[in-house]
């Protein structure tokens, strides 16, 4: 099948003007989960709509949960404290937060749950986390190690006390921790090493937890010590994506422009707004960059690498290979689709052979997202320096910022398009 496909139009000026990010994707997907496991009615406010905040609502509503959208940003979500076995397979796309928190929520419920997702998410990794679930009691199997995954819960847990390796994902332990307010008794998380993928969205895990009444304690820095609360329903607003920010922020450095994104980079609390500092060094960004603890916004710099006055090496990113794609290797190919020779892997590490002459060149090259919002957001901006610049499947950014063609077009962008007959 034909891709549609997305040509960038150098806009020649500078990009200036007003873009606020949609929610967080992160955060929301968060509170629509504690607000279905809480018992009363929640408003979620600046909240994300997009394909991976639908498929949890979708999953919840399949469990019991009432859920009313009153406008673009709000959720009014009402619980029962329970969720409840649904008629078929949730089916989460390729939305990693849904599937690695639903996971371990269902454990909580009486009955059969089968948590799935599409061709991608069948190849994400989930083995840590069910290894982790089925030391504490819960049937639970995953044949291949990713979804689907079955799970047939019998109310809770039989053991309170949980190791988890945190190596491939922090979202495995969010599940977890997530869950347990509502397992009965006092519960413990802690991590097999130190070693963690983003160690910044656990707080914002336990951020969540609190605004919906759950009492943690993080013991050490690999221990977390929940107390059987439960959750109580709550009024929550959700913070602009910090990871949608960084294409403004990367646009606004690639032109020498000005755009208002309205919250300034210190006042986000999700872990990609570091990336901010990396990008306003930019055309002289620092020659190594650890990804480690804000992963998300590696493709946006690594693409704005490739315009730096020095080569930029990549390292702690190998956690990008399990993600929507294995992302080192597709920034690779689109680099090198640019320029050959304009990136290389070494192991993990993702090295940019950073060129300030691509800007102002016409260099034809067609991007492979492998459906990955994230690629195809983060290649438009070589598109603002570099005529030829085409996406592949560009309505893969309905992932988490539907309206991001469309943000850019207010900036002042324009696209040649080219849709399959």
């Amino acid at each position: 099948m034909t891709l549609e496909k997305l040509t960038i139009v150098p806009p020649g000026h500078a990009l200036s003007g007003v873009v606020a990010p949609p929610g967080s994707k992160s955060i929301t997907n968060r509170a629509l989960l504690l607000a279905g496991l809480a018992r009363g009615t929640s408003r979620l406010t600046g909240a994300l709509k997009s394909d991976d905040t639908r498929y949890m609502a979708d999953a919840l509503r399949a469990m019991g949960v009432d859920i009313e959208e009153p406008d673009a940003t709000s959720f009014v979500v009402t619980g029962t404290g329970t969720l409840e076995p649904p008629a078929g397979p949730l089916f989460l796309g390729n939305a990693g937060t849904a599937t690695r928190f639903l996971t371990a929520a269902v454990a909580l419920g009486n009955g059969c749950f089968v948590v799935d997702g599409d061709e991608h998410m069948r190849k994400r990794p989930i083995t840590p986390l069910v290894d982790a679930l089925r030391a504490l009691g819960v049937d639970v199997s995953a044949p291949t190690g990713c979804p689907p995954v079955t799970v047939k819960g019998t109310g809770g847990f039989a053991s309170h006390h949980v190791i988890i390796d945190a190596g491939l994902s922090s979202q495995y332990v969010s599940a977890l921790l997530m869950a347990a307010p509502c397992s009965g008794k006092q519960f413990t998380v802690e991590l097999a090493g130190d070693d963690i993928g983003a160690r910044g969205y656990i707080d914002l895990t336990l951020a969540a937890m609190r605004a919906f009444g759950a009492e943690v304690e993080q013991v050490t820095p690999s221990v977390w010590r929940v107390e059987p609360t439960g959750y109580r329903a709550a009024d929550f607003h959700v913070e602009p994506d910090a990871s949608a920010a960084t294409y403004l922020w990367g646009a606004q450095a690639l032109t020498g422009g000005s755009i208002d994104i309205g919250t300034a980079a210190s006042d986000f609390t999700q872990p990609d707004a570091r990336a901010f500092e990396v990008i306003s060094a930019f055309p002289h960004m620092p020659a190594v960059i650890d990804g480690s603890q804000m992963q998300d916004a590696i493709p946006t710099i690594a693409v704005l690498a490739a315009y730096n006055t020095t080569p930029v090496r990549f390292t702690g990113i190998s956690n990008l290979r399990v993600k929507e794609c294995d992302r080192v290797r597709a920034l690779s190919l689109g680099l090198n689709a640019i320029r050959e020779g304009l990136a290389r892997e070494e192991g993990d590490d993702l090295i940019v052979n950073s060129d300030p002459m691509l800007a102002g060149q016409t260099l034809p090259a067609e991007i492979d997202t492998f459906a990955d919002h994230r690629i195809a957001m983060s290649f438009a901006l070589a598109g603002l320096k570099t005529s030829g610049i085409t996406i592949l499947d560009p309505k893969c950014v309905g992932k988490t910022y539907p309206g991001y063609w469309d943000a850019l077009t207010s900036l002042g962008v324009t696209y040649k398009q080219e849709i399959p007959k």
